[in-house]
């Protein structure tokens, strides 16, 4: 059997046999995985500064190995990068009738665990058996549900006196999961006044906000579900600090507004959302007054958490399609650049949540293709797909984008985007080729192609052994559309681009020059009633681009020469290969 090779091995194999624990044991308490850890013992790999302590606590060794770790030790990151499974966060188990995996569901306890270790619980806290973690995971909760109490416990450590440990944490989380529903529900009755409620919602939806906020936010709620009293005067009322105690809130000495109990905003939020339907179409109304008020301390970090919350018991309780009713209002009529955000966060909120995502993209897809769209909405739609749908989703990114772009008018922002999109991935622009190829050729599809025929994108080799414009589906692609555009525009709407290819055709792209000519003549020669026309206005292009290309004047001539050359081959009056010493001067 190998020896460790490094004193960390050594130990850690010394002192995990001293506790009668086997490779699959430790493996269980420390949640990384067998082959990882055996690779660790073996001095094969450096462990992380993670693992040190994890091994450390569950084997007591007093610091004993953490002493013994060496500087190679690094930190585990948090989360993989796309596309990876790590070895220490995932445990894979074969089958023993076969060569298929089973990626089963890990213990709850270790989700638990790994969610605390990512939020900075020291382990030798988390590792300690607790009563309520373990009548918490008695059921077979959801993944969802678990890293919420995980959040809630990293909450209560951070609001907790300081001899607190990892029991008093738990219980504290327990106690808001369990307990503050009901505790919401008490306190809601017993608050029957208007401004009394009002003041309760606007400080479970801003909650953390600057007491100014919070203040003002009940005034608008007030006035969102009704004029108020011509003749209450504000001499006549109570001051903040009464009324925030009456709702077993506070204001700190900064002046952000907090309930007093743990997760209690969310309770309360939950009970007014669920037992008062009627005030629902009101808040959404209530929030976009929220976020638009020229209040220094309305930052950003105010307006996401109003909008996510407002969102959140939107999708908490399966109304997508009002969150989404909610967006149409936001984006149109007089849209300020806070409305315009509070629409995207709220879009982004959506697409994020792991149960409602794909609705949400089923209905941006409708708003793309076919609704007729007022406003902003459109502007909220291109930076939510080329922003949020883009990392996820590109493909389908891609066709929300195509549909806004073909439908604009009066501004590019949606065909800038589609291109920006199409210029980061070889395969995207293969695919916009194609679709542009089988379109009905309308001015629109044309404008985007003329966009997205750059022809930089087209020639570059990036890591790879040809460039798009090698592939031959893409040449036909660009052939069919150049044609279309030949045929179907007035010259001055595709000259410019005609020049940018001649321009890189001069630029010195090895073959690919002569290639972008050769695509450029064989669209042209399709043109079968016009030619002739084509060819000429071609070739007149290229004695412009020798004008105003930014390189070199005699290889621009050269340029100039090969092309007239190719549309004389092209014609029948010429050899298909070129002579040395190419013509300027015979128009074709």
């Amino acid at each position: 059997m190998p020896q460790p090779s490094t004193p960390f091995g050594e130990e850690l194999r010394k002192r995990r046999l001293e506790a009668g624990l086997s490779l699959t044991d430790l493996s269980g308490l420390v949640h990384y995985s067998k082959a990882q850890l055996s690779k660790v013992e073996r001095g094969i790999k450096a462990p992380s500064r993670d693992l040190v302590r994890l091994c450390d606590a569950a084997l007591g060794t007093d610091g004993t190995l953490i002493a013994l770790s060496t500087p190679a030790a690094v930190d585990s990151p948090a989360v993989s990068a796309p596309g990876r499974v790590e070895e220490e966060n995932w445990m894979m188990q074969l089958s023993p009738d076969g060569p298929s995996s089973v990626l089963e569901r890990p213990p709850g306890i270790g989700v638990l665990r790994r969610h605390l270790r990512l939020h900075g619980v020291p382990p030798e806290e988390y590792l300690r058996s607790d009563g309520t973690v373990t009548g918490f995971l008695t059921a077979n909760r959801p993944m969802r549900e678990i890293a919420e109490f995980a959040d809630l416990v990293r909450r209560a450590r951070e609001a907790g006196r300081p001899g607190d440990g990892f029991g008093q944490w738990c219980e504290a989380a327990g106690r808001a999961r369990n307990d503050g529903r009901r505790e919401a529900a008490a306190l809601v009755t017993k608050l029957g006044k208007a401004p009394q409620r009002a003041l309760l919602i606007a400080v479970s939806m801003l909650h953390g906000a600057h007491a100014d906020v919070v203040h003002r936010a009940a005034e608008q709620l007030l006035s969102t579900l009704g004029p108020p009293s011509e003749d209450d005067s504000p001499l006549q009322h109570r001051d903040l600090a009464e009324r925030l105690l009456e709702i077993s809130a506070t204001a700190a000495p900064n002046g952000q507004v907090r309930f007093e109990k743990l997760d209690f905003d969310s309770a309360v939020r939950a009970h007014f959302w669920d037992h008062m339907p009627d005030l629902r179409p009101h808040l959404g109304t209530w929030a976009v007054s929220v976020v638009e008020l020229n209040d220094p301390h309305v930052v950003p970090v105010v307006r996401d958490g109003l909008v996510e919350r407002v969102a959140g018991e939107y999708l908490r309780t399966g109304r997508t399609d009002g969150l989404g009713a909610l967006v149409e209002p936001w984006s149109t009529g007089a849209s300020s650049r806070p409305r315009l955000e509070a629409a995207v966060h709220a879009l982004t909120h959506g697409l994020a949540d792991p149960v409602h995502a794909r609705h949400f993209r089923e209905q941006i897809y409708q708003w793309c293709a076919k609704r007729h769209l007022k406003g902003e909405l459109a502007q909220v739609l291109v930076r939510v797909c080329a922003d949020v749908l883009a990392t996820s989703h590109p493909d389908q990114a891609l066709v929300r984008l195509y549909h806004l772009a073909r439908r604009e008018r009066g501004t590019t922002r949606a065909r800038q985007a589609l291109c920006d999109l199409t210029a980061r991935s070889r395969r995207l622009h293969r695919v916009l080729l194609d679709r542009l190829a089988r379109s009905d050729f309308s001015p629109a599809h044309l404008g985007i192609f003329l966009q997205a025929s750059d022809p930089e994108p087209l020639t570059l080799r990036p890591g790879t052994s040809h460039a798009l414009i090698d592939e031959q589906n893409a040449q036909r692609s660009l052939t069919t559309c150049w044609h279309a555009v030949l045929t179907e525009l007035p010259p001055p709407q595709w000259q410019a681009e005609a020049r940018r290819w001649l321009h890189w055709a001069a630029a010195g792209t090895g073959p690919h020059g002569g290639l972008l000519l050769d695509l450029l003549v064989s669209a042209a020669q399709r043109c079968t009633e016009k030619r002739g026309k084509v060819f000429a206005l071609l070739y007149a292009c290229a004695r412009d681009a020798e004008r105003t290309g930014p390189g070199d004047a005699a290889r621009a001539a050269e340029t100039t020469g090969l092309l007239l050359h190719k549309i004389n081959a092209a014609q029948g009056i010429a050899p298909a290969t070129p002579p040395t010493t190419l013509p300027r001067g015979t128009r074709p």
